[in-house]
Parts: structure tokens; C-alpha cells; sequence
């Protein structure tokens, strides 16, 4: 699947800005929302409200509590979420449109790094917003 979030919630998801590098989106919800399967390449997502959803992909449900205010690391995925809160999701993408480089071999120490006032590095099965 390659959908587009933009396409599959259009209700949802909302491109703010646009180049040959990046797509940024901007994602609103309300408690009990739920966005369609969709996929999202690497990104930074930032948090503008706080917010608690349940991510599911591959048969697999994850639920997160995020605060505002927090950027984080999304590795590229897909999947599908739903607002389980009882406030509005509020955030922003920032989609990178190249490809990462090549992922190293078991021994080797990730590449990213996380400073925990500023970012931090996400599972593949995390929160990207609409999830």
C-alpha cells in the first residue's frame, strides 16, 4: 500500500507547504476520528496539541500518549489510527521525499541520535499523527 493521507483523509491531513525535498502536512482531529490505511515515508513529526491514539498496523495496536510540543523521529510506515482521547490531535509532518540511506547491518549503531528535550527516535509502529 502507498496511500496518500492527503488522499485517503482529505478531511484530515492538509499539505501547508511543498518542494523537490519535503512535504509538510498538517494533521487535526477530534476524539473518536479514525484516518483509512495510508503510509508515510520518513518524517518529523511535531506536536502542537497533546494528544492519546491507538496506532494499528500488521494486526498490531499500539496505544500513545503524547504531550504538546515534543518532535519526534517517524520512520517510514504505514498504517491506521484513531483518536482515543477526549481532545483535538493537533500536528505537523515534515515527510522527507529522499530516500534514507541504506540500513546497517545488525552491529551496526543506528545513525540517529535523540536529545530528549528535543526529539526522540520512534518504533516502527509510532505515532504519525492521523496513524
Amino acid at each position: 500500500m502507498c496511500a496518500d493521507p492527503v488522499v485517503t483523509d482529505p478531511d484530515l491531513y492538509k499539505v501547508i507547504f511543498e518542494n523537490e525535498r519535503v512535504r509538510v502536512l498538517e494533521y487535526r482531529d477530534q476524539p473518536g476520528d479514525q484516518t483509512h490505511p495510508h503510509s508515510h515515508p520518513d518524517s518529523v513529526m511535531y506536536t502542537l496539541s497533546a494528544f492519546r491514539r491507538r496506532i494499528s498496523a500488521g494486526g498490531r495496536h499500539v496505544e500513545v500518549d503524547l504531550a504538546a510540543g515534543q518532535a519526534r523521529w517517524v520512520a517510514a510506515q504505514e498504517h491506521s489510527g484513531e483518536n482515543i482521547g477526549d481532545s483535538e490531535t493537533h500536528s505537523i509532518f515534515v515527510e522527507l521525499k529522499e530516500r534514507g540511506p541504506e540500513q546497517p547491518g545488525p552491529a551496526a549503531t543506528p545513525a540517529t541520535s535523540a536529545t530528549p528535550a528535543t526529539s526522540a527516535t520512534q518504533p516502527a509502529l509510532g505515532p504519525s499523527g492521523g496513524a
